[in-house]
């Protein structure tokens, strides 16, 4: 309870920014600015509690334990801060934005490959590749000068999810639902009569809901490592290249 109640006023953000998504207030674009900067302090207000206490708790070796720690803080609250850079320069320039939300998603996998590296992942996870090999080629005829742009973000916001896995079940079902809000998102962008099938409100609704939950669970799911590892006598690193 200690480390989930943080992310009970984050959740209570997303409700009033969906609230405002519902009503069409202007507002909602202002609650939308607000939703990553409440995660990030969300996530720290979950972990720096127990900060203190990872010399006792983890490990044989206190001090490659809280370097691995840090440099995984360090990477999700990076990852957190360019999707916040994505969320605001999304709408004005959309490369940009897009451009943002897949240094997110490099970050969140270097985040995600070293507990994907120290178990066997499930051979349900190539449906991403599905997934991926599907998507990209019926949106392609669409996508005109942005279709190389869209078709590297594919594969790294398929990495993503894919990589999750190898975490716990929160950060899978997060990765997986960043992905399902996402693609959503491209058929609003790029399929003209998606508009028509699934008109606003509800279209940015499901597209928002979907994007809040999965960020929200990722963020959920790194913390609730970092404190199983702690834990442990041995954990695996929650992130490549740190100190052993």
């Amino acid at each position: 309870m200690r480390r989930s109640w943080p992310f009970l006023v984050y959740a209570a953000v997303v409700l009033v920014h969906l609230v405002l998504i519902a009503l069409e207030s202007p507002a909602r674009t202002y609650s939308k600015w607000a939703l990553m900067p409440v995660l990030l302090f969300a996530v720290l207000g979950a972990l720096l509690p127990s900060s203190g206490a990872s010399g006792e708790r983890a490990a044989d070796d206190p001090v490659r334990s809280g370097r691995r720690s840090s440099l995984a803080v360090m990477l999700l609250a990076l990852g957190i801060v360019f999707s916040w850079a994505g969320d605001v320069l999304l709408g004005p320039t959309f490369v940009v934005g897009l451009a943002s939300f897949a240094l997110a998603h490099v970050v969140f996998i270097a985040l995600f490959l070293g507990p994907a590296k120290a178990r066997r992942i499930p051979w349900w996870v190539f449906v991403y590749l599905i997934w991926y090999a599907v998507l990209i080629p019926i949106l392609w005829p669409r996508l005109g000068e942005l279709a190389l742009v869209v078709a590297v973000y594919g594969l790294v916001l398929a990495g993503t999810a894919a990589t999750a896995v190898g975490v716990n079940a929160l950060a899978a079902w997060g990765g997986l639902l960043f992905l399902a809000s996402d693609s959503l998102l491209a058929f609003r962008l790029f399929w003209p009569d998606f508009g028509a099938a699934f008109p606003d409100p509800w279209q940015d609704l499901a597209i928002m809901a979907l994007y809040c939950a999965g960020e929200g669970l990722i963020a959920m799911g790194i913390v609730r490592r970092l404190a199983a590892d702690r834990r442990t006598a041995s954990p695996p690193p929650l992130a490549p290249g740190a100190a052993r």
